[in-house]
């Protein structure tokens, strides 16, 4: 064997070992609010930060986020395949802890200024569903307390929900309700942890 494969085989071979909280890697315990923000201190400014700016629930944020990406940065909807076997591209441009897509993501670049966001970090992340959050509440009167329906708006874009088009998706609308009782899950742990201080 070359040198040259030799070396790339030692590189490929320490790249795969050990993930301590690598880039990506979602936090050990997700069902847990002050174990996440055990872990991972940033989260919790990034959270505090957001709902200082724009009235969102850190809550609120976190049952969201666990939804989209549980927590891994640089989350991706899956691939979609031809004849089952063949990979011609992902399901939508979704990417990051908030899943949000290309052209929602650019809206919020121009609303907000914010030329060097990036979904793959907490704190531009946060405060993007901080911004599509608080639209809401504003054009369609949602609560920013009310995770269930806050995360329809989300997934199914403002028009979408107006228009009741969750209703035709029974699987949608279990998510929801999942993701409303992980919110009043996490309000009440987060009540009782030092990490959320």
């Amino acid at each position: 064997m070359s040198k040259w494969l030799r070396a790339l085989a030692s590189v490929l071979l320490a790249a795969s070992c050990g993930s301590g909280g690598s880039v990506g890697e979602s936090p050990s315990n997700l069902e847990d609010a002050c174990a996440i923000l055990g872990e991972r201190p940033g989260y919790i400014r990034a959270f505090k930060a957001a709902e200082r700016k724009w009235g969102v629930p850190v809550h609120v944020q976190m049952a969201t986020i666990y939804q989209e990406s549980k927590f891994k940065s640089d989350a991706r909807t899956p691939f979609r395949y031809s004849m089952g076997v063949i990979p011609y591209g992902r399901q939508s441009s979704a990417f990051g802890y908030s899943q949000a897509l290309d052209g929602t993501w650019d809206e919020y670049l121009e609303a907000t200024g914010k030329r060097r966001a990036r979904r793959d970090d907490i704190h531009d992340a946060t405060d993007f569903m901080g911004w599509y959050m608080s639209g809401t509440r504003d054009g369609l009167g949602i609560s920013l307390r009310d995770a269930r329906n806050q995360y329809l708006a989300y997934h199914e874009g403002r028009t979408g929900f107006k228009r009741g088009s969750f209703n035709q998706k029974a699987w949608l609308v279990r998510v929801a309700d999942d993701v409303g009782s992980r919110a009043v899950v996490y309000e009440v742990q987060l009540a009782n942890c030092r990490a959320a201080r």
